[in-house]
């Protein structure tokens, strides 16, 4: 009778893998199959269970079938000063490699500490990045400005006022067809001298037809963060946020098939708070006079996340945070 259910169950799966229409199901089918092995009952049954799975190779058919079709997109976080950046330098087109990542996005708020240069986008490009995001510092290197109206994968927040330079979003061809990277920035306690991020992001939407689409949300209020994640959940492929410099271990897919993470983190210096000399952010808590932020030194770590989509229907499969030293 096992080997019977074994052999209907195989001539399901490839039925239903003869159509796109039939994939989403053939997945549940391997969760549940999967549950099923490892789930509660007698040890009796969990073996036969195992043994029904390893026999008919159901369960490491469809992972290969699902992850052939799948879209491998690392976000990484704040890169922080001179350790940040010659880190990703470094490693980046390594651990992509290793991560088997199709597509790569770094965010380049603080290249130089307190913004980025032109030079410095370019590196963070040349090092392996397919795409550079901004955030709160954007203006303060001047000689970004006209670097933005010429740089097609350096974009800042799309909710600056339509007359500053550069673009809020970009779209990039590659082998899984059309990828639409947006960067937008929070107002809670950031810069409330902007448009809605909501109703920007509304806007974007209906203007475009890519079915993976990538969001950047750079914002301070881990709340403005999630209630973006909910608004988008199912209208875009993956959003995470940067800016606050910390990692969170909240990184899934929500119900609606968006993968999320709150704060990728940073990639700059380890012993440092959020990238800056301690002893100087320690100076600031107890009233020293004001001065320009200095990056720490030592050993760097870049942390980021990894989301695998799905190239027919821009859904995210998986997302997990990755923290690399």
């Amino acid at each position: 009778m096992l080997q019977f259910y074994d052999l209907l169950f195989k001539v399901i799966c490839a039925i239903l893998f003869s159509c796109n229409a039939g994939f989403c199901f053939a997945k549940t089918l391997m969760r549940r199959c999967s549950r099923r092995a490892s789930g509660s009952g007698s040890a009796a049954q969990k073996l036969r269970a195992r043994t029904a799975l390893k026999a008919c190779g159901v369960r490491g058919f469809l992972q290969e079938r699902m992850y052939a079709m799948s879209f491998k997109v690392l976000a990484v976080g704040d890169t922080v000063g001179p350790p940040g950046l010659e880190y990703i330098q470094r490693r980046l087109r390594a651990i992509k490699r290793e991560l088997e990542a199709d597509f790569v996005v770094v965010n380049g708020e603080n290249a130089n500490v307190v913004g980025c240069t032109p030079r410095q986008a370019d590196a963070l490009l040349d090092a392996g990045a397919d795409c550079v995001t901004l955030g709160n510092h954007t203006w303060t290197r001047w000689e970004l400005q006209p670097y933005l109206d010429d740089s097609i994968r350096v974009i800042r927040p799309a909710n600056y006022a339509p007359q500053c330079p550069g673009r809020g979003c970009v779209s990039l061809d590659t082998p899984a067809g059309e990828v639409l990277v947006v960067n937008l920035i929070g107002r809670f306690t950031l810069d409330p001298n902007t448009d809605n991020p909501f109703l920007t992001a509304d806007d974007i939407l209906g203007q475009t037809g890519a079915k993976i689409i990538l969001v950047d949300f750079h914002a301070e209020a881990t709340s403005e963060k999630l209630a973006m994640g909910y608004f988008l959940d199912g209208r875009v492929s993956a959003v995470w946020g940067t800016h606050t410099h910390v990692q969170t271990s909240d990184a899934r897919v929500l119900p609606n098939g968006t993968g999320y993470v709150t704060d990728l983190g940073m990639t700059g210096p380890v012993e440092s708070v959020i990238g800056i000399k301690p002893e100087q952010s320690i100076g600031k808590f107890l009233g020293d006079v004001p001065r320009r932020y200095e990056c720490a030194h030592g050993k760097a770590k870049l942390e980021g996340a990894l989301f695998t989509i799905d190239e027919a229907t821009g859904r995210c499969l998986e997302a997990w945070t990755v923290r690399y030293l």
